[in-house]
């Protein structure tokens, strides 16, 4: 297994747990963003540079993800088309994407997309918190050992 981020809005401490979770499960863990990001000097760990533009990370992480990988993003269009590669997606707060719910959460975002665009303020999410760090690695933790 394969763990892809999509990293340009990944919040940093996320980042730092999954770098601690490659070196200790022996896992490749590969960072995708529009700019240069620091990684620590590992083997197990690289960063991919993708072209400005939009939806460039996602596109390279969507051509060359691959069955039973992980990838850890909040952006619900690229975790639906995760799923339906037989692939797996964590949101940075521990929302898992699965077939089951996944359908729903892509509705959701484009009623919510709908109301902004015809002026409605949905407001954004709410700051991320100690609580979402835990419920992430919680949620990793146990997703690493089912597999």
């Amino acid at each position: 297994m394969h763990i892809w981020v999509d990293a340009d809005a990944c919040p940093t401490v996320i980042k730092d747990i999954l770098f601690r979770v490659a070196e200790r499960a022996s896992l490749q863990l590969t960072l995708v963003a529009n700019q240069f990001l620091r990684t620590p000097p590992s083997p197990r760990v690289r960063m991919v540079q993708v072209p400005a533009g939009f939806d460039e990370a996602d596109k390279y992480i969507a051509g060359h993800v691959s069955a039973g990988d992980l990838v850890i993003t909040a952006d619900i269009p690229l975790a639906a088309e995760i799923v339906g590669k037989d692939a797996h997606a964590l949101s940075p707060r521990g929302e898992l994407y699965g077939k089951e719910n996944i359908r729903e959460l892509l509705d959701l975002r484009n009623f919510m997309d709908t109301l902004r665009n015809t002026g409605v303020d949905t407001g954004g999410p709410p700051a991320f918190s100690q609580g979402d760090r835990q419920s992430f690695a919680n949620r990793l933790d146990r997703f690493l050992r089912q597999r």
